[in-house]
C-alpha cells in the first residue's frame, strides 16, 4: 500500500515512528472482537525491540511490537498487524524473531486496531522501556548502556504534529512529516522554495525531502547550537505556509517547476 497508515489516527506520528524517531512507544487498543483469544486489550507499539524483535509477549502479559523491525513483506500495515497478532499468541516472556511473509488474506492493522482511540505517541531518551521493571545482568545492563548511547537526541515540537528537531554527532536539523499525499507536499514546497520562502527562521536551510509510507519529510538543517524551544514560533509560522500553499490549486509556474524538479532529485525514499 502506498499509504500504510491511512485511516489511522496520527498517520504522521506512526510514519515518524517507522522512519526518523530512535527511541518512543504508543499504545492502540482492539477493534471490539478482533483481539487474539487471551490477547491483553491493548498493545504497545515500540520504534524498536532488541535484536530487531518484530514483537515481544513480557512474563507480566504486556505485549509490545517494534515497527522498525527488518522484517517486511512491502505492506506495512499487514507486517506490523501480523506481528501483533504473533506476540499476542506468544508464550510470556517469548519475542517474535522473525515474521512471515504477509499475504493478501493477511489482515491490516484497519482491521484489527479501534482506530477510534487516539494514538499518542510518548518520546524517550533511551530504550529503558525494553526492560520495563525488569533486573538485568551485567551484559544486559551493557548492552542497553550502548543502546541509549546511540539514541539520537530527539524532541518533538508542538507548534505542528508530526515535527521534530533532533541533534546527530555536531548537526541538528528539524524533520517534520507533512500529512499532504507526496505530490501535493512537493508542490507546497515547491512554491516556497520559489518564493524564497521555504527557510525555517532566520537561516533554516530546507536540505531536501525523504519519502516514506506516501508521505513526505522535509529536513531542514538548523543552527547547531540551537535547541528545541528556538523552533516553535518558527514551525508555526511554517505550518501557516504550507497549508496555504499545499491548498492552491493553481498550476505552478515555471519557477515553481523548476523547483519541484530540484526537490524531488534530491528526494530519498525511506522504505
Amino acid at each position: 500500500m502506498a499509504r500504510p497508515f491511512e485511516g489511522l489516527p496520527n498517520e504522521t506520528d506512526w510514519v515518524a515512528m517507522r522512519e526518523i524517531v530512535p527511541a518512543a512507544t504508543a499504545t492502540v487498543r482492539f477493534a471490539k472482537g478482533k483481539a487474539p483469544e487471551g490477547a491483553p486489550d491493548e498493545v504497545m507499539i515500540a520504534t524498536v525491540l532488541p535484536l530487531a524483535w518484530p514483537g515481544l509477549h513480557r512474563e507480566g502479559g504486556e505485549v509490545v511490537v517494534g515497527i522498525q523491525s527488518g522484517n517486511g513483506s512491502g505492506d506495512t500495515s499487514r507486517d506490523i498487524a501480523q506481528a501483533i497478532a504473533l506476540a499476542s499468541v506468544a508464550e510470556p516472556g517469548s519475542p517474535v524473531a522473525t515474521l512471515p511473509v504477509s499475504m493478501a488474506d493477511t489482515a491490516r492493522l484497519q482491521d484489527v486496531l479501534d482506530t477510534d482511540a487516539p494514538f499518542e505517541m510518548q518520546l524517550h531518551e533511551g530504550f529503558d522501556f525494553w526492560v520495563a521493571d525488569a533486573d538485568l545482568d551485567a551484559d544486559g545492563k551493557e548492552s542497553l548502556d550502548r543502546a541509549n548511547e546511540s539514541a539520537i537526541p530527539t524532541v518533538k515540537l508542538d507548534a505542528a504534529p508530526s515535527a521534530f528537531w533532533c541533534r546527530i554527532g555536531e548537526r541538528t536539523y528539524v524533520r517534520w512529516v507533512l500529512p499532504f499525499a507526496e505530490d501535493e507536499a512537493t508542490n507546497a514546497l515547491a512554491r516556497l522554495h520559489a518564493a524564497g520562502e521555504s527557510h525555517l527562521g532566520e537561516d533554516g536551510r530546507l536540505l531536501g525531502c525523504f519519502r516514506s509510507s506516501g508521505l513526505l519529510i522535509p529536513v531542514w538543517e538548523v543552527d547547531p547550537a540551537s535547541e528545541a524551544a528556538d523552533f516553535e514560533d518558527a514551525v508555526a509560522a511554517m505550518k501557516t505556509k504550507i497549508d496555504a500553499a499545499a491548498a492552491s490549486t493553481e498550476p505552478l509556474t515555471a519557477a515553481e517547476r523548476g523547483a519541484k524538479a530540484g526537490l524531488t532529485n534530491r528526494q530519498v525514499t525511506l522504505r
